[in-house]
């Protein structure tokens, strides 16, 4: 299988995974890569934090992070998503938690693409093809 998703503890509602994962595959072909290989893995706050201070030095919470594995142009990733941040987040922002679910598992496969968002300008771009994947995928 190309696409894995993994829940640790925190469970979420992920419906219509088939549909998620070939989904995604378009959404690398779109941008112009071959997937190899992709694993979600949805955890909680405090698992995310370890990474993040492990593998990044980062001493904070985030909603996501992504490893780029590839070692050839085949893409290969790991994702991790807190489900704690995705929820939060969702209240904040008054969005639906399916749609911030979504919105994130976009982003994460967005960055393995090559996309970035420290700047200002990269924010914007990657907002725009987050949008650009959110209006495709739920267009019934």
């Amino acid at each position: 299988m190309i696409i894995s998703f993994f829940f640790l503890k925190n469970k979420i509602s992920l419906k219509e995974r088939t549909k998620l994962k070939s989904f995604i595959e378009i959404l690398f072909k779109k941008e112009g890569f071959k997937l190899k290989s992709l694993t979600y893995v949805f955890c909680s706050d405090e698992y995310l934090l370890q990474l993040n201070q492990e593998f990044l030095n980062h001493d904070y919470y985030t909603d996501i992070l992504t490893f780029d594995l590839s070692l050839t142009k085949e893409k290969e990733g790991e994702i991790y998503i807190s489900v704690d941040r995705i929820k939060d987040n969702a209240k904040k922002i008054r969005r639906s938690l399916n749609e911030e679910l979504h919105r994130v598992i976009f982003h994460g496969a967005l960055h393995l693409c090559g996309y970035q968002d420290k700047a200002k300008a990269e924010q914007k771009e990657m907002t725009a093809r987050e949008n650009y994947y959110l209006n495709r995928y739920f267009i019934k």
